[in-house]
C-alpha cells in the first residue's frame, strides 16, 4: 500500500499516504498580501502583474485604458479569445508561482507526513491530536494555494503542462471541506483517526486468557489452522472486535466526505475517486475486465471447493454453491495462497513455498528485505536511500508500543526520505510484500525531481503494480533457485501446474474481492446502499462476485466491511483490481525487453539492464501524463486489457477445465438463509469440544443426583 498526500476523505494508506504537519511553517504564506508580486484578474480578463504600492494606480490605469477601448473587455459573456492570444508572458509567471508553491509544498508536506507517521508508529492519544492538528494545517495550505492559483485564468494556457499541473493544484480533495466548515473538516480526520485506532488496537482473546493481535497472530492462525470451529470463532470474533464498533461513524464519515466532495464539484466522493482515472468509461472498462476474466475463477473455485469438501464434509457448505468465508486462509477470502498445500494438483512435486527454508535457514526481516533490494538494483534500478534503512519500521516494536501493522510505504515529500511500515514476518508471503513495497519506493524515487504536483502514479493502479510485477519474476522456481531458496527446478507439465496453482491461488482468487470492494464503497456514497443496508449489501456483493458466504448468519448489528483495512483507513480498493490487469501487461513487455523466450509464466527479467530501462523510464514520468500515455510508454498499448493474465495463466485454464468437467462451477447471486447465531464463540479444537460435551454431561448428572439423594435422607 502506497502513502501518498492525504486525500484527506482519501487518506490513501495503501502503499501511499500523508497529512499535515503539526505547527504553521515558517516558510512565508503565498499570500497574495505577501508575495513579492501580486497577480490579479480583471474583469477584462487582463492579468495585472504589480507590485503592491503601485496596484491602485496601475488599475485606474486599466479602467482608462478600457474606456478608451485600447485593451478590450471580455468578461464571461464578453469576447474570450483575446487573453490567450498573448498568453505567454502570464504563463511565465505562472510557472515563476509554481517553483514558489513546490518548494513550500515540500515542506508543507513533510511536516504531515512525519505527523501521521509518527501516530501510525505510536497510537497514543497526544500523537491522536497531533496528527489530527497537522491535517488541519496541511488543509489550510492547500486552500490557500487553490485560492492563489485561481487568479490566475490557467483554464486558456497554451502551456498543457503548465495547465494539468494548475488542474492538480486546484483540486484539494477534502480540504475544501475546512474552507466552507473547518468544524466539520475537524470531524471528518477525528472520525477517520478513531476508526483506524480501532482497527488497529483489536485483539481477540481464547477462553485461556491469551490474546491475539491480527499481525502476526491471527494470520498465522487462519494460515495454519484446519480446525473448522477455531477458523469460525477468529472469523467472528476479529469482527466483533473491529468493524462492529465503527459502523456508526463511518456513515458519519460517508456524509461527510461527500459533502467535501461537493465543495470540489463532483455528485459525490466516489466520483471523486474514480476522477483520479481520468477516462469517462471507467466503471464499464472495470466490467468488461472482469467479464474477460470471469471464467477463470469460476473455475478456479470450483476446484478450491470441491477439495474443501472433502476436507471439512459437503454439510459445512450451502447448497446455494458459495464457500465459506473462514475457510479459504485469509481473513477476507481474499488471496487462497496459504491453501497451496492441500490444493497442490501433484502433491509429489517440490513446493515452491520457500516458508520451511527461509525459517530453516534462519533467514532475518533484513536479509528479506536485502533480497527485494538487490532485485530492484540488478535490474539497473535504484538502491534504498541510506534513511530508508534507518528510519523504517520493518518489524513491529517489541517495547510496547501499539502500531498500524498494516504494510505500507510512505514518500515524505522532501526528495530523500522514504519508509516503509510493516509487521513482517518470515514467510513467502511477506517476501512477496516487500517486494510490492519495495515498489512503491522505487516509484517516489524514480519520480522525486518532478513538481511535487506530479509526485504520484500515472493512475493508482500504476503504483501498487510496480513491485508486484517484479514478484512475478521473483516467485519463479528458476529465480528462487538462483538465490538459494530452492534446491532444484523440475521442468515438467506437473511441476508448471502445481507452480501456476499456488500463482493463482494468490492472484486471480483476488479478483473479484479487488473488484467489489469499492463498488459497495460507491453505493454507499452515492446513497444507494443506505446505513441500514451497509451489511446486506455488502455480502450480497461478497455472494455475488466472489462466491463466499458468512459462515454464520449476519445483521445490520454487523458492520463487516470495516473488518478491512482499507475501510477505516480509507484507502480506495479499485486500484488493486486495476493493478492485477497492468501488472500482467507490465511483466509481458519487460520479458520482451530481457529477450525471453518460452512461456510468460516462467519469464525471470533478474538482471536485465533493458526491462529495467523500459521501467524506469515509465516511473519517471509519475502522474505528469495521463495514464494511457504512460500505459503506452513500456507496452505498446494505450489500452487495460486481459490477454496477458490469459496467456500467463492458459496452461492452468486448460487443466482446471479438465478437471471441472461434468461439475457445476457457478453459484447462486443471493446468499444462503443462515440461522447460525453470530455471538462470538471460545475456540475449542475436536478434542476439546468432546472433553466440554462429557463435562456438561457429568454437571447435569451431579445436578440430578444430588437433590435425589437429599431428598431420600430427608424422606428416611
Amino acid at each position: 500500500m502506497y502513502h501518498p498526500r492525504p486525500l484527506y476523505f482519501g487518506l490513501v494508506r495503501t502503499r501511499h499516504s500523508k497529512r499535515a504537519g503539526l505547527f504553521q511553517s515558517s516558510v512565508p504564506k503565498l499570500n497574495l498580501t505577501q508575495s513579492r508580486f501580486i497577480w490579479l484578474e480583471f474583469p477584462a480578463r487582463v492579468l495585472c502583474f504589480c507590485k503592491p504600492r503601485t496596484m491602485l494606480f496601475n488599475a485606474l490605469a486599466l479602467c482608462v485604458l478600457c474606456y478608451a477601448g485600447i485593451v478590450q473587455g471580455g468578461g464571461p459573456g464578453g469576447v474570450a479569445g483575446e487573453f490567450h492570444s498573448h498568453d505567454v508572458a502570464n504563463e511565465n509567471r505562472a510557472q515563476q508561482w509554481l517553483n514558489e508553491y513546490n518548494t513550500r509544498a515540500q515542506v508543507e508536506y513533510y511536516n504531515s507526513v512525519s505527523a501521521s507517521w509518527n501516530y501510525n508508529t505510536n497510537l497514543t492519544t497526544e500523537n491522536k491530536e497531533k496528527s489530527l492538528a497537522a491535517a488541519t494545517v496541511e488543509a489550510a495550505f492547500d486552500n490557500e494555494a487553490a485560492e492563489n492559483a485561481s487568479t490566475f485564468a490557467w483554464q486558456n494556457f497554451t502551456d498543457q503542462n503548465l495547465l494539468r499541473q494548475f488542474r492538480k493544484v486546484s483540486d484539494i480533495g477534502s480540504a475544501a471541506l475546512a474552507k466552507i466548515d473547518p468544524d466539520k473538516y475537524k470531524q471528518l480526520n477525528q472520525i477517520l483517526a478513531d476508526m483506524e485506532e480501532i482497527y488497529s488496537k483489536g485483539k481477540i482473546c481464547k477462553v485461556d486468557g491469551t490474546c491475539l493481535s491480527l499481525e502476526p497472530g491471527i494470520t498465522r492462525l487462519l494460515a495454519k489452522s484446519r480446525d473448522y470451529d477455531e477458523l469460525l470463532w477468529a472469523w467472528v470474533a476479529w469482527r466483533d472486535a473491529t468493524g462492529k464498533k465503527m459502523k456508526a461513524q463511518y456513515a458519519q464519515f460517508a456524509g461527510l466526505a461527500n459533502e467535501a466532495a461537493r465543495a470540489n464539484h463532483y455528485a459525490d466522493a466516489g466520483a471523486y475517486w474514480r476522477s483520479w482515472y481520468d477516462t469517462a468509461d471507467f466503471r464499464q472498462q472495470l466490467e468488461r475486465l472482469y467479464d474477460e476474466l470471469k471464467p477463470l475463477y469460476l473455475n478456479l473455485h470450483a476446484y478450491v471447493k470441491r477439495k474443501l469438501k472433502t476436507l471439512y464434509g459437503a454439510e459445512k457448505f450451502p447448497s446455494t454453491g458459495q464457500i465459506p468465508a473462514h475457510l479459504l486462509g485469509n481473513m477476507w477470502a481474499q488471496s487462497w495462497i496459504n491453501l497451496n498445500d492441500i490444493m497442490q494438483p501433484f502433491p509429489g512435486k517440490p513446493s515452491v513455498d520457500i516458508t520451511p527454508t527461509l525459517k530453516a535457514k534462519n533467514y532475518t526481516v533484513r536479509q528479506l528485505f536485502n533480497i527485494s533490494e538487490e532485485f530492484f538494483t540488478s535490474l539497473g534500478l535504484f538502491p534504498m536511500p541510506d534513511l530508508f534503512w534507518e528510519k523504517s519500521m520493518l518489524t513491529k516494536p517489541t517495547d510496547g508500543r501499539e502500531v498500524v501493522c498494516h504494510a505500507s510505504a510512505w514518500d515524505f515529500y522532501n526528495q530523500k526520505d522514504f519508509r516503509i511500515k510493516m509487521c513482517t514476518d518470515i514467510t513467502m508471503e511477506d517476501l512477496v510484500t516487500i517486494h510490492h513495497e519495495m515498489g512503491h519506493i522505487q516509484y517516489y524515487l524514480q519520480y522525486r525531481n518532478l513538481s511535487v504536483l506530479y509526485r504520484g502514479g500515472a493512475n493508482p493502479g500504476f503504483h501498487e503494480a510496480v513491485g508486484d510485477v517484479l514478484a512475478l519474476s521473483v516467485t519463479t522456481p528458476k529465480h528462487l533457485k538462483e538465490i538459494g531458496l530452492l534446491d532444484k527446478v523440475e521442468n515438467d507439465y506437473e511441476s508448471d501446474i502445481n507452480f501456476l496453482m499456488s500463482q493463482a491461488l494468490d492472484k486471480i482468487s483476488f479478483l473479484p474481492f479487488g473488484y467489489l470492494m469499492d463498488q459497495w464503497r460507491w453505493g454507499v456514497f452515492d446513497g444507494t446502499t443506505p446505513m441500514n443496508k451497509y451489511n446486506t449489501d455488502w455480502w450480497k456483493l461478497r455472494c455475488k462476485y466472489q462466491g463466499v458466504s458468512p459462515p454464520v448468519k449476519r445483521t445490520e448489528d454487523d458492520f463487516d466491511p470495516g473488518a478491512k483495512y482499507h475501510i477505516p483507513g480509507n484507502t480506495p480498493y479499485i486500484r488493486y483490481f486495476v493493478s492485477q490487469v497492468v501488472q500482467l501487461q507490465f511483466h509481458s513487455s519487460l520479458c520482451k525487453a530481457a529477450n525471453h523466450t518460452g512461456p510468460l509464466y516462467k519469464c525471470d527479467i533478474y538482471r536485465s539492464a533493458a526491462a529495467g530501462k523500459l521501467l524506469s523510464d515509465m516511473l519517471k514520468l509519475g502522474s505528469s501524463k495521463p495514464w494511457p500515455y504512460a500505459l503506452e510508454k513500456i507496452t505498446g498499448s494505450r489500452d487495460m486489457n486481459a490477454s496477458a493474465i490469459i496467456e500467463y495463466f492458459l496452461p492452468l485454464i486448460d487443466w482446471l477445465k479438465e478437471q471441472n468437467r461434468g461439475q457445476t462451477i457457478t453459484w447462486d447471486d443471493a446468499c444462503p438463509d443462515l440461522n447460525v447465531p453470530s455471538s462470538t464463540m471460545n475456540p475449542v479444537s475436536a478434542a476439546s469440544r468432546i472433553l466440554h460435551s462429557n463435562f456438561c454431561v457429568i454437571v447435569l448428572l451431579i445436578l440430578y443426583y444430588i437433590p435425589v439423594q437429599l431428598f431420600t435422607l430427608l424422606k428416611v
